[in-house]
């Protein structure tokens, strides 16, 4: 009976714990899929194809990607996690070839939804300054998610493009 009492108390316990973090969990599973998309479209273009841009001054295939992996690292810093020491802010977008620019935004996406979690709900209201404006937490954190959407969907402009059909859309 006492260890059918301690494994309920443990299990209200988790429970309550993940409601609290009901927030943190829902944006990480939704980025999670988003970054998936991602990933799997920049998987899908070639390696010819990550130089193409639609006009001069607009970012290549690869220059959007790695766009996309500065954002998870200069958002989630202003929300006070530092970048990995071997992560190079000033140069992030100089990477070169697929396999590189693929492994950037892969790690960039592990970066940010580990941290996600590290949120605390009771700090979603605290203002922070991200350069381009003042906002909440939780503001920062739906812009680290429409940040990724909204490239994903120049990605996807992109690759129709390029004969590309995204992977999910087959």
């Amino acid at each position: 009976m006492r260890i059918l009492l301690s494994f309920l108390m443990f299990m209200s316990v988790f429970a309550l714990k993940a409601q609290d973090n009901v927030v943190q969990s829902t944006l990480q599973g939704t980025l999670a899929y988003n970054q998936g998309q991602v990933v799997s479209l920049a998987e899908a273009f070639s390696e010819d194809q990550y130089d193409w841009r639609p006009s001069e001054g607009v970012r290549s295939v690869g220059e959007s990607l790695l766009h996309i992996a500065g954002g998870n690292y200069y958002l989630a810093s202003k929300m006070g996690f530092a970048p990995p020491a071997d992560v190079d802010m000033m140069n992030i977008e100089k990477i070169e070839g697929k396999e590189n620019i693929i492994a950037t935004l892969k790690k960039s996406n592990e970066f940010v939804l580990k941290n996600i979690m590290l949120i605390e709900s009771d700090k979603f209201g605290e203002e922070i300054d991200f350069g381009f404006a003042k906002m909440s937490a939780l503001s920062g954190l739906l812009t680290i998610l429409e940040h990724n959407g909204e490239h994903k969907g120049g990605l996807i402009a992109y690759a129709r493009s390029n004969g590309v059909v995204p992977p999910w859309s087959k």
